[in-house]
């Protein structure tokens, strides 16, 4: 017979393991979307040359941060979107994996 002692230490012995396969399972999960959530930049879309509707196919977007990015092209680099302030930093963590900077061949 267990004392009470020993089965309050069984069950937080159970809950914790409970816990941990609990947060290896969604963290796994996490990072199977993350990898999935990336594209492959033959996918990306260019912001320099990009229309409205294609840039509206981007996940995250909206149609008024899709317009700003028309109006203040172009663009040397993606990252010019924050530093130019045309974008949010928010809008551009939900953006950057899903678009490319192609500049003009000279």
């Amino acid at each position: 017979m267990l004392t009470e002692n020993e089965r309050m230490m069984n069950r937080r012995q159970f809950a914790a393991g409970m816990c941990a396969a609990l947060a290896a399972a969604t963290c796994g999960g996490l990072a199977a979307q993350i990898r999935t959530a990336t594209s492959s930049p033959e996918e990306r879309v260019d912001l320099n040359h990009a229309s409205l509707d294609e840039l509206m196919k981007v996940q995250g977007m909206t149609r008024v941060w899709a317009a700003r990015i028309v109006r203040f092209r172009p663009y040397r680099a993606k990252n010019e979107l924050v530093d130019r302030g045309v974008v949010t930093g928010d809008v551009y963590a939900r953006i950057r994996d899903y678009v490319i900077a192609h500049r003009e061949k000279r």
